[in-house]
């Protein structure tokens, strides 16, 4: 969490949620999109955004730029109100603080009443500096913030407020928002070089990622590209990550989650945990990782857990993947540990019902292509490999996989083969 720029966080709470962003540039934000679909009840929508930044250059263009024309509206129209933040004394030159009129455009926003639905304007050609806020619901109406300019966070770590380090704008309560328009919402480099997680979801439902690109140094720590707790019924789609941690990791309580799509690297790979961190329970179920490509990546596809969790992680699918250079292909870890002191402890979260099949390509030697590294008294059950071709990058030489408590079975012949799994279970 150091010389990183941008923590870009989303937190949508109990609600039916569409989110599209495609980039024609990595500094230009082409559509971001968070639509309401039908739902029975009503919910309210927790959307935090966190960007946190670490400058560590000045020489930035922020301006958007090429950028499709700003969507027009006519302020005419009775069931449309338009909040210009201009209107609220926003000045607009990437220097002069336009927080109060943010807010103050904002709160009107919200608190029509006699429209369908608002829109808070953030207009194209100007740069409006933002410190850390909050934008606060329950609404009247249905809001959309529509981003055809730029906006910027505080320039440097001393401009942040000391207990704003890890926010910079979050959306709380707020039912029905949505995010679009042709412009820049820029933590001083647009989602790169994140100070943690670049996009968080937790405690959601029905969500949507769709064409998103994400992209910092391999060596930047923490900088999960997306992250997901507590979240069921989530699709991520036809994105394009490289960072310095996982490019998706799945932490507890998340359920029917599919991932197609993906091309990942360099990275950590995508994982599933850490779970049981603290002698937490941690359930997770239903994940399926899809038509996807790893590439120069630590590891590939992981499922992490530390001794002394409780819990369950079931109904896993891993298939057709295609791995290039790839350190530690397949990997099961009941041990995870980050320090070297890490205490045995008998209880763990359990693992069962773990599908890989048709995964192909290439590893690093400095590691075997297979880890199955399960706990003493929770052994890894109904382990499944088909159709594995794994082959080393450089040289001829196949490194066998490693098997610790591991029960399951290979459905085809695999290379490397996988004589170490015990049977039954």
């Amino acid at each position: 969490h150091y010389s990183f720029k941008i923590l870009f966080s989303l937190y949508f709470c109990n609600v039916y949620t569409y989110i599209n962003v495609n980039w024609s540039s990595l500094f230009t934000t082409e559509h971001i999109h968070t639509q309401k679909m039908s739902f029975p009840s009503l919910f309210y929508a927790y959307f935090l955004i966190l960007l946190s930044s670490f400058q560590t250059t000045h020489n930035i263009n922020l301006s958007p730029s090429p950028a499709p024309n700003p969507v027009s509206y006519d302020d005419t129209d009775n069931a449309l109100s338009v909040f210009d933040v201009t209107s609220f004394g926003a000045i607009g030159d990437c220097r002069t603080d336009d927080t109060s009129a943010f807010n103050m455009a904002w709160d009107m926003a919200c608190m029509s009443a006699d429209v369908d639905s608002a829109v808070l304007l953030v207009p194209n050609t100007f740069c409006f500096l933002v410190k850390p806020t909050s934008f606060n619901g329950p609404c009247r109406t249905r809001l959309t913030l529509q981003i055809d300019g730029t906006i910027v966070s505080p320039d440097g770590p001393k401009s942040w407020p000391w207990n704003y380090k890890r926010q910079w704008l979050m959306f709380y309560r707020v039912n029905g928002l949505s995010i679009q328009g042709s412009g820049l919402i820029n933590g001083r480099i647009n989602f790169k070089n994140s100070g943690q997680f670049h996009v968080r979801f937790d405690n959601c439902s029905d969500v949507v990622v769709d064409s998103l690109t994400i992209k910092a140094a391999a060596s930047s720590p923490n900088t999960d590209g997306i992250h997901i707790e507590n979240t069921h019924n989530v699709q991520i789609l036809n994105s394009i990550i490289s960072n310095g941690d996982d490019c998706i990791s799945i932490g507890a309580g998340c359920f029917n989650v599919d991932i197609k799509n993906i091309t990942c690297g360099p990275s950590h790979g995508i994982s599933i945990g850490s779970l049981g961190v603290h002698n937490s329970s941690a359930w997770v179920s239903n994940i399926t990782v899809t038509n996807s490509t790893l590439w120069n990546s630590d590891n590939g596809l992981r499922i992490k857990t530390w001794q002394g969790g409780s819990g369950l992680v079931s109904r896993i699918v891993f298939r057709n993947i295609w791995m290039v250079n790839v350190r530690n292909p397949l990997v099961i870890d009941q041990y995870y540990c980050q320090t070297k002191n890490c205490p045995n402890q008998t209880s763990a979260v359990i693992i069962s019902d773990v599908l890989y099949a048709n995964i192909k390509g290439t590893y690093d030697l400095r590691s075997p292509p297979i880890h199955f590294g399960c706990s003493d008294s929770f052994p890894c059950t109904n382990l499944r490999l088909e159709d594995i071709d794994l082959f080393p990058s450089k040289g001829q030489l196949l490194e066998s996989p490693f098997c610790w408590n591991a029960y399951g079975s290979t459905q085809t012949i695999t290379v490397p083969p996988v004589y170490c799994l015990l049977p039954g279970c």
